[in-house]
């Protein structure tokens, strides 16, 4: 079949031919999918040392999908990279270890932008107005609305909640409340859509309410970390974001802006249907 000719090309590869590489070229497949910016602008040992393998597995992934060594398929990465950013000097900025900076709220502060509008900059790059006007259409045509997103994730579904419930959208909460979790997902029909959000390690509750949910025919879009995340395969519409990452502490930033970039352009579309409402008795509401 030859190489992958591009990074789109390579991470298909990749999600494709996951359950068939050994337990190491697993680990070296989950970190390239999902901080494609850092194999873009590190070194070999450096990307070795984070997946935790030699450096020798890293040239073996790149053979096992038919490249001459690592720095050819990297290149895609750089390639990518280059498209998506103006500023060289920006992207060195991102790749720059914290280690020897003191660490103070100002500090914090300024990574935190940085980073998320980096990240923000480039979800336009990554989403396909398909993929937005399909999980527009979902919504829009859904008869009940299930939302799931547990721990770190909670924030996104309730904003959901929140905001759809403003749209006169029949909508579902599921958060586990009273220990009900089995019960709030019980109803989950046909002709509902579900959205669940899991960033790694996929808390297994949201997963299996996400697999129940696929099984009873609902649709499923899905706000998740990787290609290979447990929701992906379940999902119609599966929205992967790369989210900023500051000192080991992951934003939501980009996640929340997904989320209203969907509710806004549904009450858009609502609205031009004649179902919203007055948009004053919305501002009401709030």
């Amino acid at each position: 079949m030859g190489a992958p000719t591009t990074l789109d090309q390579l991470q298909q590869a990749i999600s494709r031919n996951y359950d068939d590489l050994s337990k190491r070229l697993q680990q070296v497949a989950r970190f390239i999918l999902e901080h494609p910016n850092t194999v873009a602008l590190e070194t070999v040992a450096s990307l070795a040392e984070q997946c935790d393998v030699p450096p020798s597995t890293l040239v073996r992934f790149a053979a096992a999908f038919e490249y001459n060594g690592f720095s050819e398929m990297q290149n895609l990465f750089r390639q990518a990279l280059v498209e998506q950013t103006s500023s060289y000097s920006e992207r060195v900025k991102l790749s720059k270890s914290t280690v020897n900076t003191t660490i103070d709220a100002s500090h914090i502060l300024e990574e935190f932008s940085s980073s998320n509008a980096f990240s923000m900059n480039h979800m336009n790059h990554h989403f396909s107005q398909e993929m937005l006007n399909k999980a527009v259409d979902l919504l829009e045509n859904a008869q009940n609305i299930y939302l799931i997103g547990l721990r770190r994730a909670f924030p996104i579904s309730s904003y959901f909640a929140y905001s759809l419930r403003h749209l006169n959208k029949t909508t579902h909460l599921i958060d586990g409340g009273g220990g009900m979790l089995i019960e709030q997902a019980s109803n989950i029909r046909e002709n509902d859509v579900i959205i669940a959000t899991a960033f790694s390690p996929y808390a297994k509750e949201t997963v299996n309410v996400s697999e129940y949910a696929f099984q009873a025919g609902a649709q499923v879009i899905a706000i998740t970390d990787s290609k290979i995340s447990p929701l992906a395969a379940l999902s119609d519409v599966c929205f992967d974001i790369k989210e900023a990452e500051v000192l080991g502490f992951r934003s939501l930033t980009s996640s929340m802006t997904l989320a209203q970039t969907l509710l806004v352009a549904l009450a858009y579309r609502l609205n031009s249907d004649g179902k919203m409402g007055d948009t004053k008795q919305i501002e009401w509401k709030h």
